[in-house]
């Protein structure tokens, strides 16, 4: 039996070349659309997710001709496969993905993007239903300096205050004409008539709507807090979109849409106001959209926590 172990000839390695003379430096350099189950701590709960991930380096150094991105897979599958995703665990990350390019960077990126399911009871019935949420958790160390954000996207029915207004002028001049001739008028008759077509003639418009949330995690924050987050963004609107509804989930949802008009601008205050009184985040981003029935066009809303050089209020990020 031959025992003699296979020789591997030298490969060559063009990335580690040492080039002849500077050239340009990169901002960022790395890995997109790398597709990685991952558990993500979120509170005191560990949920299984598909991510989407972004991982760079900055190229720093003039002579070296590239990055070495097998690095950057191999330590984002190290993570996956050893711990979960946290806002302390991330840290870990970025000092691993920057150690492993000492040579070459003094920047790092890495992003995640998942959907985020919580199970949610009906409004009123026993049915109970999944609902879907957009997340971004992003990590940058710049400078020495490292930087945590989390971003979340919820749904919202927004009902416009004016037409609200609008189509209850319509019902009391309905009502003035089917009843202004009778004197008084019975609560029986009144009651039928508003349970009528023809009595309840004009309803206010609704919309879905949408509110992208960018918070910037504060410093000691060692959790990520994203049902947390999307929990007290509908808390403070009111009327988040719903999934399993019988009638009297409907019906329910019809009372708060009621009780909770909203133009763009309210909403923003709504979440603004909300956003403020948490510490856990140290500054926010959002944009609001109100998806018009009336219009083509969309309302839009956007708003930052107002701290010096950190987010601008732009109306992207």
């Amino acid at each position: 039996m031959n025992t003699a172990k296979l020789v591997t000839p030298d490969m060559p390695d063009i990335a580690n070349r040492t080039l002849q003379s500077a050239q340009a430096k990169l901002d960022w350099v790395g890995m997109s659309n790398v597709h990685q189950p991952l558990r993500v701590k979120d509170g005191n709960q560990s949920k299984e997710v598909h991510a989407n991930i972004q991982v760079y380096v900055n190229l720093a150094d003039p002579l070296a001709k590239g990055i070495h991105m097998s690095r950057l897979y191999l330590i984002l599958d190290e993570h996956a496969a050893t711990r979960p995703l946290t806002a302390a665990g991330l840290k870990m990350l970025l000092g691993s993905v920057l150690e492993s390019h000492h040579d070459l960077s003094t920047n790092a990126f890495v992003q995640f993007e998942f959907d985020h399911f919580v199970r949610r009871p009906a409004l009123l019935s026993d049915n109970v239903g999944w609902a879907s949420y957009p997340v971004m958790v992003k990590g940058t160390l710049i400078g020495g300096e490292v930087a945590l954000e989390l971003s979340v996207g919820v749904q919202y029915s927004s009902t416009c205050p004016c037409s609200a207004a609008l189509a209850r002028q319509l019902i009391q001049e309905q009502f003035e004409a089917d009843f202004g001739s009778n004197g008084n008028v019975s609560i029986s008759d009144v009651k039928d008539w508003l349970g009528t077509e023809e009595g309840i003639l004009a309803t206010p418009h609704s919309q879905r709507s949408t509110a992208k949330i960018l918070v910037r995690l504060d410093p000691t924050q060692e959790d990520l807090p994203i049902t947390d987050l999307i929990n007290h963004v509908e808390g403070s609107l009111k009327t988040p979109v719903q999934s399993a509804v019988k009638r009297e989930d409907e019906q329910e949802f019809a009372r708060l849409n009621g009780k909770n008009l909203m133009f763009v601008e309210d909403a923003g205050r709504r979440l603004k106001h909300a956003l403020n009184e948490d510490s856990r985040w140290s500054d926010f981003w959002v944009r609001i959209e109100h998806h018009e029935s009336l219009h083509a066009h969309d309302a839009v809303g956007i708003f930052t926590k107002g701290e010096e050089d950190v987010y601008l209020p732009i109306p992207w990020v």
